[in-house]
């Protein structure tokens, strides 16, 4: 539901500028929708393969992994060893046969994968009738909703409130979308330039973990840059890898961002890395992925409120702006 309703948001501008040509909504929604399941498809059928294989490959991925930490692993060793005898002092007098006892193995049968599967294709499919009747239903079916609960003025408010929110954050995921798949782009073929196996994939990667404010750049970072040190010998070629993803993230994050997306909807990075925090505490993943367009329907929210400055200030990052009594004391001491 959660996700049908941000989906919602996002394309509903798209659903209601097809509707000022004279195209229904439910129309311009199932089309919308068929798209973004094509592109999806397509996306999953590209890097199915290359993420298969990766999977499959663990095995010797770790193995290649250990070989080459070998190194680093004996003076850790070393450290544990320590670590157990200062331990094993600590623990004389507790009886033998302490230990505790080991984890019974699991294993997952047929029967749990289909029903795990059918699970997800059954929240996805209702997930996409939910946005489908969403777009269909465009702003009229707003106004109905909220006119028994409220009087005429605090319904007009509320629907200017809501009309808001779906321009802003439609606006803003819509550009968002856009950039990231620049970047996922970039990200592919400065993968394929420095002889990466399988950039299509990185790229892919790169794309959809972006959406993640820090958390998805930094996942990408530390991907790669295993990847990197699996896949090649000399170390310069890993370091060459990770200093070359940092700095496109860098030119994405600091230059290609705030000129398109504008410094109107710009967060608190504190609240946003606490905003993700609770919302993978309280909900995992999916928590992850609406915390940020929470908290921007929020600050549109509050901005269009008579009461939401503070809020509006809470949200917005820090300008380092001097505080207004410098300059007059300052021009007082003729400084």
């Amino acid at each position: 539901m959660v996700l049908a309703t941000l989906m919602a948001l996002i394309f509903s501008g798209i659903v209601e500028t097809l509707r000022r040509y004279r195209i229904p909504r439910g129309l311009s929604a199932l089309v919308v929708l068929l798209l973004i399941g094509a592109s999806l498809g397509g996306l999953l059928h590209l890097v199915w393969t290359p993420a298969h294989q990766w999977i499959e490959s663990a095995p010797r991925v770790l193995r290649t992994i250990e070989h080459k930490t070998r190194p680093a692993q004996s003076i850790v060793r070393r450290i544990d060893a320590l670590a157990r005898r200062a331990s094993a002092l600590g623990a004389a007098g507790d009886p033998p046969g302490a230990d505790a006892p080991p984890a019974l193995a699991s294993s997952v049968s047929a029967m749990d994968l289909v029903e795990s599967t059918s699970g997800v294709v059954a929240a996805i499919l209702m997930g996409a009738a939910l946005t489908l009747l969403l777009l269909a239903a465009g702003p009229p079916t707003l106004a109905r909703m909220t006119a028994p609960v409220a009087t005429d003025g605090r319904a007009l408010q509320v629907l200017r409130v809501i009309d808001a929110i779906r321009v802003e954050v439609g606006r803003y995921y819509g550009t968002l979308v856009v950039i990231n798949l620049l970047f996922g782009t970039a990200t592919a073929l400065l993968m394929w330039s420095l002889s990466m196996p399988n950039p299509m994939l990185w790229g892919a990667l790169a794309a959809v973990l972006n959406f993640i404010p820090y958390l998805g750049c930094a996942t990408t970072f530390v991907i790669v840059t295993v990847v990197a040190f699996v896949s090649f010998d000399a170390i310069s070629r890993t370091l060459l890898v990770g200093a070359s993803f940092l700095l496109l993230a860098a030119i994405e994050g600091h230059i290609i961002e705030p000129v398109f997306l504008g410094r109107r909807l710009d967060l608190n990075p504190i609240v946003v890395l606490v905003a993700l925090w609770v919302g993978a505490w309280v909900w995992g993943i999916a928590g992850m992925v609406i915390a940020l367009p929470f908290l921007v329907a929020t600050k549109v929210a509050a901005s269009r409120s008579q009461n939401g400055a503070a809020v509006v200030r809470f949200l917005s990052p820090p300008r380092g702006r001097p505080p207004r009594t410098w300059p007059s004391r300052f021009s007082a001491r003729r400084w």
